[in-house]
């Protein structure tokens, strides 16, 4: 390990802490108690194969998902963490059909969302998985909580997150002052710094799509992905990378450039990211490290849901391909 420069994201959460002279540190707090429910989801991942949370637990979650015990294990933890240290009034979670308020805690000022395992139907094959969060503040702290709180735009976040569980364990999160990636120490159980305002390169040349879907595209997604990959002598020559694990997918985007695409299709023709707890969480992340986000038509964190479970296509990556994709989604234009 280098040993340079040592910083704890315990240690990192308190020098933002300092920059917000009336911070009171329930911000603070909320964001180890994020770190230490991943830290336990990063140990039970590692077990999968040992303390049987391989395998599907026989339900499914309100999208119509099977539910795998990796799944709820990752839920149950990030919930109950939570919600017993009074720092939250509510959360939301893909595997929650509602919102679940926290009792006794309706004067708190933060609500958290996430979804507490991304890409799970990787979990049974050991390929990398992860999780996703993003932290609100209530619109209005003199009346109690209620949905127009969590129903709020991207932009309002006060901090999105994710950690990925894969060669290393990574923690990658913004405040909204650039993107902090910390890699896990299991020996010492401690999350150090070690990349700091971490930024995505203007263009790349990799894409990352389901292109078994390709028939189910439309047209001008189907130009463009063609596009890219050279045909009518466009000159490009992009790689195909795909790990059907979204946040590991713009993960490498994030470091490599290029573009992340999940659009709308003929079987799901809202698209399939979640925008509450996964695509706006995503797109703060990619903005803030330099990148864009969009659903084709408009930039993700302008969207206003209309519920908690809303999906939506996400187009997310460097600022030349996505722009690059609106050009031909919004004008259908021909090669």
């Amino acid at each position: 390990m280098r040993t340079s420069k040592l910083i704890t994201i315990d240690h990192h959460i308190s020098n933002e802490k300092s920059l917000h002279p009336r911070s009171t540190g329930e911000f603070s707090a909320l964001l180890h108690d994020i770190a230490l429910a991943i830290r336990i989801i990063s140990r039970e991942v590692r077990r999968a194969g040992l303390n049987e949370m391989f395998g599907l637990t026989g339900e499914e979650n309100q999208n119509g998902d099977r539910v795998r015990k990796l799944d709820k294990f990752a839920n149950e933890i990030i919930k109950n963490l939570i919600l017993q240290n009074g720092n939250v009034c509510c959360i939301v979670s893909e595997e929650e059909n509602d919102i679940v308020y926290a009792k006794n805690n309706e004067n708190a000022k933060y609500i958290l969302v996430y979804d507490p395992l991304d890409g799970s139907t990787n979990i049974d094959v050991n390929i990398t998985i992860g999780s996703i969060f993003s932290i609100y503040r209530r619109l209005d702290d003199s009346i109690p909580v209620n949905i127009n709180d969590v129903l709020q735009c991207g932009t309002r976040q006060v901090a999105a997150g994710y950690a990925l569980y894969g060669s290393s364990t990574l923690f990658v999160y913004t405040t909204g002052n650039g993107v902090n990636v910390f890699t896990y120490d299991p020996t010492l159980g401690e999350f150090f710094l070690t990349q700091n305002d971490l930024r995505i390169p203007e263009s790349g040349n990799i894409y990352s799509c389901n292109e078994a879907n390709y028939y189910k595209w439309k047209p001008q997604v189907q130009k463009f992905v063609d596009h890219l990959k050279g045909a009518n002598g466009s000159g490009l020559s992009y790689m195909l990378r795909y790990i059907a694990s979204g946040v590991a997918d713009i993960h490498r985007t994030l470091l490599y450039g290029g573009i992340y695409l999940y659009p709308e299709d003929t079987s799901h023709p809202t698209g399939k990211f979640r925008l509450v707890y996964e695509a706006n969480a995503l797109a703060m992340i990619v903005e803030q490290a330099g990148g864009l986000a969009t659903d084709g038509k408009q930039r993700i964190l302008e969207i206003i849901p209309t519920s908690i479970h809303q999906t939506i296509p996400l187009i997310i990556g460097s600022p030349e391909e996505v722009r690059l994709y609106e050009k031909y989604y919004r004008h259908n234009i021909s090669l």
